[in-house]
């Protein structure tokens, strides 16, 4: 079968999933993968029995949730900003290796019952098949746990997949970088805390600007809270070099007590490096 042929093939199943749902509720992060499902349901539902779901939390980076709205309104389809409050979840705030099932948990129990609310008979997360072969992801647990139905996984759609069926589609997500929640950014047993988080994200935002300001294209940036051990910066890795040369760029990451570039670059999920034990998390 060509790579055409099996990436259609798919398109017909995840079809075929979202319709046997009569309707859903999409929880949209607004990354590439929630994005295509948002589009693949309302392709398959019609926007009227579909609507996106952004949960807004410390979490969420500022610039995403604006940017989610834009794409929900673009496709016809309601966009709903519940809040939620992992920060209540003790489990969430240790930052344990298992922090994403205490987040997770949080959103689908605020999206079940605003589901409900609204009519619709599922929710649905954008997990695609990659993930769930990643092996440590304790936040697919608690979705399932919860009864939430990941189409894109079940369908075999591999993250390339998501990306080149996007493009087909002229979906502006196909090329966007990934964009893991913010608490992401703190090393594994530090608590977390409102604070903590707005720093990451203010100097993330403030990096990316520093950099662009001073003409340097920018795809993936992450500041990395290490605690007393200050911030790691993680950018693509042709700019490595420019930060190590620049030190007027990298003083734009502020209120750490120490920043130093990482020289292997950016790496997703980088943080899991650091657990000791990551098989008990599973």
């Amino acid at each position: 079968m060509t790579v055409e042929a099996e990436l259609a093939a798919k398109l017909a199943d995840l079809d075929g999933r979202l319709r046997s749902l009569g309707s859903v509720l999409v929880a949209f992060s607004g990354g590439a993968d929630s994005a295509f499902l948002l589009a693949a349901a309302v392709r398959a539902l019609g926007p009227e029995r579909v609507a996106a779901a952004t949960a807004v939390s410390p979490s969420l980076a500022a610039s995403e949730l604006a940017e989610a709205a834009a794409f929900a309104g673009d496709l016809g389809v309601p966009h709903h900003a519940p809040h939620t409050d992992e920060m209540s979840r003790e489990g969430y705030r240790a930052n344990a290796g298992d922090r994403c099932y205490f987040c997770k948990s949080e959103l689908l129990d605020v999206l079940d019952p605003l589901a409900a609310e609204l009519g619709l008979a599922a929710v649905a997360t954008g997990t695609n098949a990659d993930d769930a072969r990643a092996g440590f992801r304790p936040g697919i647990r608690a979705a399932a746990e919860r009864g939430a139905v990941s189409p894109l996984r079940d369908a075999g759609f591999r993250k390339a997949e998501v990306r080149a069926a996007s493009r087909e589609w002229g979906l502006v997500t196909w090329d966007k970088p990934a964009a893991a929640c913010l608490s992401s950014r703190i090393a594994y047993g530090i608590g977390i805390t409102p604070a903590r988080l707005a720093r990451v994200d203010r100097a993330e935002v403030a990096l990316r600007a520093a950099l662009t300001s001073a003409g340097y294209e920018v795809r993936d940036l992450r500041v990395r809270d290490l605690g007393p051990d200050g911030a790691r910066v993680e950018v693509d890795r042709e700019l490595v070099p420019v930060l190590a040369d620049r030190p007027d760029l990298l003083g734009a990451v502020e209120d750490f007590p120490a920043v130093r570039v990482d020289p292997r670059g950016f790496r997703s999920g980088s943080m899991n490096e650091l657990l000791a034990e990551p098989g008990r998390y599973r």
